[in-house]
Order: structure tokens, then sequence, then C-alpha cells
């Protein structure tokens, strides 16, 4: 056993045993962050501001703390670009995360601390490995390298001068990985920080083609992209014949379900395993820890205090939020945080839907700000994707990407709900796919099936097939290529919609 393999299993025992004590007391683990966190922070600025060595419990830090959006906490961030320390967290702020960007609008930036990356992100990297070994003891991970794509770095900001650098979280955390972590991974640093995609895709591909890849870590669709490009540079058909001994894609970003037939159409052998992570530039999250369960396990023991907001107020300026102890299995909850790099009760917008309690499980359903709740209908995510890959299988369709948004009719006529779709092998029979589309929504959402009834509130659907390559250009032209970046797959705004509609314009007529 190599010097790698002996670190890694030591590394992979110890996190086992500290994973299984915060499952076991999962409020008690919750309750100790909230006081870590006070504790450490309550002589910045924002802890004297907020009173925190006044708060000793859950009612009080929520009595005196305000939820807060972005824009709440933006002037302390923009203290911090200026050079102040000690705002929101104690120690130096050196980093800066941006958002993921499913907007054409400017990205968000959020504050990372040493404690944030090795309190959180790299905890949860070691726990992704210690889950994966215990429910596959026969890896052989650590015989070979792990093949990440991250986001390119993007120094904004004068270092001679502050020291403050901005980066995709994903080129954060590679950038200050351990020794130890840098030697099993490829490609090197100075790949991982290109900033053209088209030309990082071309040298990755070049370089661990060379190599005993073991694992694939990343966003399932840049992932697809570096796979169908080597494949196509190869000359070959699966990928096991570049990488015999490829085992596992840690996935995340966005669903994987849309992109899976397509991850099965190059794995010759149906071998190739995949594990979901929800990794967000605020923070990792959760993980999937059980073989044949697609929930995540809500990490609890990462410097980071977990608060929900029922769905039926998602959009109510005062509403009530509830601790982890009180929510519900099947029902929808945005996450709001506080966390080990300052972000103090923040709302990241994401969804969640537990699946079990004992221990806390869940399934991601989208983001507050992706829905179409036009209508009254709450079309979520999770169900344009569940209802998207029924029609899917029954028609013998591969999608590539989707988007869609109301369409709004002149007055005394109903709207109706616009979808883009670029496929890999186009339906069967249009028609049957746009019916069991719909259908599928009303099974999904009774809301959605309430306003569909009788075309009561809304019209038929409509689907417009894009030509291959549309959200593809639409991201590039946007540069959006590459790192964390993804398509807004539902909006109540028709913006996206009508970008990819007057591209599509362009590209037919240069066709």
């Amino acid at each position: 056993m190599g010097i790698i393999d002996s670190i890694g299993n030591l590394v992979m025992k110890s996190r086992m045993q500290d994973l299984e004590h915060s499952v076991d007391h999962p409020h008690d683990t919750q309750q100790q962050v909230l006081h870590n966190l006070l504790e450490t922070a309550k002589n910045t600025v924002f802890g004297k501001e907020h009173d925190f060595q006044n708060i000793s419990n859950y009612e009080q830090f929520k009595q005196k703390v305000p939820l807060a959006d972005y824009e709440d906490l933006l002037p302390y961030f923009n203290r911090l670009l200026k050079g102040e320390q000690n705002m929101l967290w104690p120690t130096p702020i050196k980093w800066f995360a941006k958002s993921s960007g499913t907007t054409g609008s400017k990205s968000k930036i959020v504050p990372v601390s040493t404690e944030g990356l090795e309190q959180c992100h790299y905890q949860g990297g070691r726990d992704m490995l210690a889950l994966y070994i215990h429910n596959y003891p026969d890896a052989q991970l650590f015989s070979g390298k792990n093949l990440s794509i991250g986001g390119s770095q993007e120094n904004n900001f004068d270092s001679s001068k502050n020291g403050f650098y901005t980066a995709n979280i994903s080129a954060i955390v590679m950038k200050n990985l351990p020794f130890w972590a840098q030697f099993g991974r490829t490609p090197g640093l100075e790949v991982t920080m290109m900033n053209n995609w088209e030309e990082k895709i071309k040298k990755i591909a070049e370089i661990t083609t060379q190599q005993n890849v073991t694992s694939l870590a990343g966003s399932p669709m840049w992932m697809l992209l570096l796979l169908q490009h080597i494949i196509k540079e190869q000359k070959i058909e699966y990928i096991q014949e570049i990488w015999p001994n490829l085992e596992v894609f840690f996935h995340g970003s966005v669903s994987f379900d849309p992109y899976r037939p397509l991850f099965e159409s190059l794995d010759r052998d149906k071998s190739l395993r995949y594990l979901e992570i929800f990794n967000a530039t605020e923070g990792f999250f959760a993980l999937q820890d059980k073989k044949n369960d697609p929930s995540l396990l809500l990490m609890l023991n990462y410097g980071i205090y977990y608060e929900f907001i029922p769905e039926k107020e998602f959009y109510n300026e005062n509403p009530t939020v509830l601790s982890l102890s009180e929510v519900e299995v099947g029902k929808n909850y945005s996450m709001v945080i506080s966390t080990n790099s300052g972000l103090w009760r923040y709302k990241i917008g994401d969804t969640i839907k537990f699946t079990e309690t004992r221990p806390y499980r869940f399934v991601i359903s989208g983001r507050t700000k992706h829905c179409i709740n036009v209508f009254g209908e709450d079309l979520f995510v999770e169900h344009a994707e569940k209802a998207l890959s029924v029609a899917c299988k029954k028609t013998g369709a591969v999608l590539r990407d989707f988007t869609a948004a109301p369409y709004f009719y002149a007055r005394q006529k109903k709207g109706y709900h616009e979808w883009l779709i670029e496929f890999v092998e186009s339906p069967k029979n249009g028609k049957e796919f746009l019916q069991i589309l719909d259908t599928e929504l009303g099974i999904l959402n009774d809301d959605y099936a309430a306003k569909r009834k009788n075309d009561i509130a809304i019209d038929a659907p409509v689907v417009r097939e894009m030509p291959s390559g549309t959200f593809y250009q639409w991201l590039k032209r946007k540069n959006k290529l590459g790192g964390q970046h993804k398509i807004p797959r539902l909006s109540n705004s028709r913006e996206f919609v009508e970008e990819l509609l007057d591209l599509e314009n362009s590209l037919r007529t240069e066709a």
C-alpha cells in the first residue's frame, strides 16, 4: 500500500467516527455549532451590533439577528474589500467566492474564511470519500487520480494592496488543498486556473488521457462536455477505453437526472458509480450516503447552523423560521444558514424537501427564485426534471438542456408555459412528449393540475426544440463557460427565454 493509500484510509476511518456522532446527536450538534459561531464572532463588528455576547439560545438568536439577503450583508462585504477586517468573522478574509451564475447579471461574491475552507469544504470532501469507501470496501480510488474540473481564478483586486482574490468556490478549494490532496488530483493548478474554458478543456484532455484516472468530480454539464471531447478526439466509443480503472463520478451543482442517460451511453459496462454532493458557493451542506437512496444526508458539524422557511411563507416579508427540530417530512423548505465565514441568517435560496428526520435526509427541490408561480401553480425545478425524465423515457428522447418560463397572452386570454429544450435525441413523437410532460406535471404538482384542469387558468404548454449547441453558445456569449455556471431551469421572468430565442434566430441565420 502506497503512502497516499495509507494517509487516505486513516483519514477516512477518523471521519466516519466523527460523522456517526453528529448523526446520532443532531440537535446537540447543531446547538453546539450555534454556540461556537456566536462565541467566536462576538467581538466582530456584526457581533457587537447584534449583541452576540448576550445570546444564549436559539430564540434569542432569532430575536436579535434579522434574516438576511445578499444585499443586506453587502455593506459588510464592501468594507472587507476596502481592507477592513473583523467585520463578520474574526479571522482575516483573503478569498471571495463568486456565485454560480445562473443569470446574466453581475456575479455575487461572498467571503470565505480559513475555517470555512478547513471545517466545511474540506471536511465535506473527506466525508465524501469516507462514505464512499464505507459503502464500497473494494474501492481503489487512491490508486489513481481524481479528475476535477474547477472554475478559473479571476484576480479582480489589487493583491499588492489588500491581498484579496475572487474565484469560483471550486477554484478556491483546489488552490488551498493540502499537499497530499493536490498529489492525488489532476490536472495541476496551472491548468485548473485557466480562464479560457475551451482551451482548458483541450489541455485537460491532453493531460488526463495519459494518466490513470479512477474518479471524476464536478458539474455534470461541464464533465460531460469534457468526456465527449475526449471520445471524439481519441476516436473511441466508451470512456473505459481511456480510463479502465474509472469507478465513480462525484457530481453536484445541478440535478443529475437529465444527464444520466448521456453518461450511461459513454459507460461500456454500466459500472460507473454516481454519488451526489450539495456543495454550494456558501458552503458544503450535504452528500449522498446510501447506495440506492438519492436522498442527501445533511451535514451538521461543518460550522453551519441551519434554519428553514416553510414553502407557504417563502415570499412573506416576515416569514416564520423553523429550527432543524421543527421540520417535517415531505414539505418544502427554503434554507437559511449561519456560517463560519460570517454569513448570518443568510437566505441562500435553495429549497429542499426532507425524506426522513432520523437521520436528516432530503432531496433538493429547486430554488425560491427558480420556479414558475405566476398563475398560482408553484412549479419547482424538482417537478420539471421528474416530468421531463418520464417524457423522455416514454418517447425515446435524450435531453441535454432546458429552460421554461410563462408566456402571457393579450387581454382576456390565458397564458401558458413555454419550454425551450435541446435534445441529444429528439422524441419519436413530439405531440406525445408534450402530452406526457403536461400530465406528469399535474401528477407531481396538485396546484399545476388544478390550474390546468379544463384549461381553467393555464393553457397547454408549448415545447420549442432548440438547435444543438444553443445553450452552450448562450453561456459562451455571457462568458459563463465552465466552473459552477449553469442553465437557469425555471423563471417567472422571460428574460432567459427571450435571449435564447433571439440566439436561436441568429444561429439559424448564420447556418
